[in-house]
C-alpha cells in the first residue's frame, strides 16, 4: 500500500515543484541599472533631466589621463566604481597632446576609450568621453574626426556624454565658442540628442562669459565648470550662480579637494561646501582622479591594484573622502527613487 501511494503522489509533488520553480524563474528580474531607470538624458532650462523629464544628477569619478594611468582603464575598475563607490557616471580623460596621447597614438587611445565606454554600457552607467586638451582649437580637425567616430559608434546609446574641450587655457570665449560650434555640428551628424559638454575659458572657470553669449540653435548642451577646493572658493561659486541665473546649464565634469595644481593641501571643509552647493542646485559632478600619482588629488596610493577591489589602505585621503561622498549621496538618491 505504501509503495502504491508513493508512485501515485510523486507525480503531483513533482508537478507542483516544477510549477513553483517556473514561477520563481518567471518572476525573477534583475535590478534595473541607473541608465535603465533614467534612459536618454536631455537639458531643460539649467537642469539635466531623464527620459521622463525628471531632474537627474550624475555623480562619479574621472579617470586620470590615459597616457599616464592606462592600467586603470578596464572593465574591472568600471564595475568596482559602480558596485563599491556607487558611481553613476565616469569620465574618460583622453590625453591629446602628450607623448602617447591621441595625436601621436590615435588607435591605442581609441581602444582604451572604447574599453571603458563598453564597460559602462554593460554596467548601466553614464560615461563622459573627454577630449582632454588645453589647446583644442589648434586640433580642430583631429577633434572632429575623433568625435565623428565616437558618435557613429555610440550615438545610439543613451549612456554617452561628449566633453569636447577640457579646460581651455589661454583662449577667449569667442575662440572656444567657434571651435565648440564646429564640433557640435560634427557630432550631431550622427548623434542628434546625447548631451554635449562645452568648455569655458581659464581652465573652465569663466562660465560668466558663456552665460553672456551662449551658443544658440543647439539642444542638450551644457557648460563645464572646474574647481579645486583649496584654491577656488566663494568667488567662483558666485560666478557660477551668475551663470545659472542667466540660464546657463552647468556640469562640473572635474573637481578636486586640493589646490589648483592638484597638490598642496587638502581642504575638506571647502570641498564639503562645494558639494553642498552642487547638491542644492542639482549640478552633476565628477571627482579627479582615478590615478596613483603621489599628489593630493589622486585617489589611489602608488601600487594600488589595476583591477579595483581597493580597501581603505589603497586609498589616499582624497580617495577616502571621495568614496565616502559618492556612497552617501548616490545611495540617498537611489533610495529616494524607490520611495
Amino acid at each position: 500500500m505504501f509503495s502504491q501511494n508513493r508512485f501515485v503522489i510523486q507525480p503531483f509533488v513533482w508537478i507542483g515543484f516544477c510549477l513553483l520553480l517556473a514561477g520563481r524563474t518567471v518572476g525573477q528580474t534583475s535590478t534595473p541599472s541607473f541608465v535603465d531607470r533614467h534612459g536618454a538624458l536631455s537639458v531643460k532650462g539649467t537642469q539635466l533631466v531623464d527620459s521622463e523629464g525628471q531632474p537627474v544628477v550624475l555623480k562619479g569619478m574621472s579617470f586620470g589621463w590615459h597616457v599616464w594611468w592606462p592600467q586603470f582603464w578596464n572593465k574591472d575598475v568600471v564595475k568596482w566604481l559602480k558596485d563599491d563607490w556607487k558611481c553613476t557616471v565616469v569620465r574618460c580623460a583622453v590625453g591629446i597632446e602628450p607623448d602617447g596621447g591621441y595625436l601621436k597614438s590615435p588607435e591605442q587611445s581609441t581602444q582604451l576609450v572604447e574599453t571603458v565606454v563598453d564597460a559602462c554600457i554593460e554596467n548601466g552607467m553614464y560615461v563622459i568621453i573627454d577630449w582632454h586638451d588645453h589647446h583644442a582649437s589648434s586640433h580642430l580637425e583631429e577633434s572632429k574626426a575623433f568625435f565623428i567616430a565616437m558618435a557613429k559608434k555610440y550615438g545610439k546609446h543613451p549612456n554617452v556624454i561628449y566633453e569636447i574641450y577640457n579646460e581651455p587655457e589661454k583662449e577667449s570665449w569667442e575662440s572656444v565658442k567657434s571651435y565648440s560650434e564646429a564640433i557640435i555640428q560634427a557630432i550631431r551628424q550622427n548623434d542628434p540628442d546625447n548631451i554635449i559638454l562645452v568648455g569655458s575659458p581659464n581652465w573652465d572657470q569663466d562660465v560668466h562669459y558663456a552665460a553672456d553669449d551662449p551658443i544658440v540653435g543647439v539642444s542638450n548642451v551644457m557648460y563645464t565648470l572646474h574647481f579645486y577646493a583649496a584654491t577656488h572658493k566663494q568667488w567662483l561659486r558666485d560666478r557660477a550662480d551668475y551663470a545659472l541665473q542667466k540660464g546657463l546649464p552647468i556640469f562640473v565634469s572635474e573637481y578636486g579637494g586640493s589646490e589648483a595644481s592638484g597638490d598642496g593641501i587638502l581642504d575638506i571643509q571647502e570641498w564639503n561646501t562645494w558639494v553642498e552647493w552642487m547638491n542644492a542646485r542639482n549640478v552633476s559632478w565628477c571627482t579627479w582622479s582615478i590615478s596613483d600619482k603621489r599628489e593630493i588629488c589622486s585617489v589611489l596610493i602608488p601600487g594600488a591594484s589595476a583591477k579595483g577591489g581597493w580597501g581603505s589602505a589603497d586609498l589616499s585621503p582624497s580617495g577616502l573622502h571621495a568614496r565616502e561622498l559618492l556612497r552617501k549621496h548616490n545611495s540617498q538618491a537611489i533610495s529616494r527613487e524607490k520611495e
